[in-house]
């Protein structure tokens, strides 16, 4: 018996970038999660990686729909590695996690409300037109 499964916690890097597929329209998005390494190096700092997932179908479109650079969330599914051959015609090999499911760590709008709260806006009289 084998086994091949990843459990992730971390945040996106970028937003999700959401494609159909030519043969049949089917939804995949594509992420990158930074994930911390429980340890640190030697000189004191965290490390940390950043993982390529794959989500298919109705997933993917929640991912592309709710989903923003920053926002925290647990990956579940299984490592995938492939070879393709890059634009030069070099063999390029590629690990990612095909997620099984996609676990959403934080509401939508606190996230949304925490990145406005993160930037002051400063307001001088003459900029209000009453």
């Amino acid at each position: 018996m084998f086994l091949n499964k990843v459990i992730l916690i971390g945040r996106l890097t970028r937003d999700p970038e959401l494609r159909y597929t030519p043969a049949n329209g089917v939804a995949v998005a594509n992420f990158r999660i930074a994930v911390d390494r429980p340890f640190t190096n030697q000189q004191g700092e965290r490390e940390t990686d950043f993982i390529d997932i794959v989500v298919w179908r109705k997933q993917a479109e929640a991912c592309s729909n709710y989903l923003t650079k920053g926002s925290l969330v647990a990956v579940e599914g299984r490592l995938q590695v492939r070879s393709y051959d890059d634009r030069e015609g070099i063999r390029r090999r590629i690990a990612e996690v095909v997620a099984e499911n996609v676990r959403f760590l934080e509401k939508i709008s606190q996230q949304k409300d925490d990145e406005f709260m993160g930037d002051e806006i400063e307001v001088h009289e003459d900029d209000i037109p009453f």
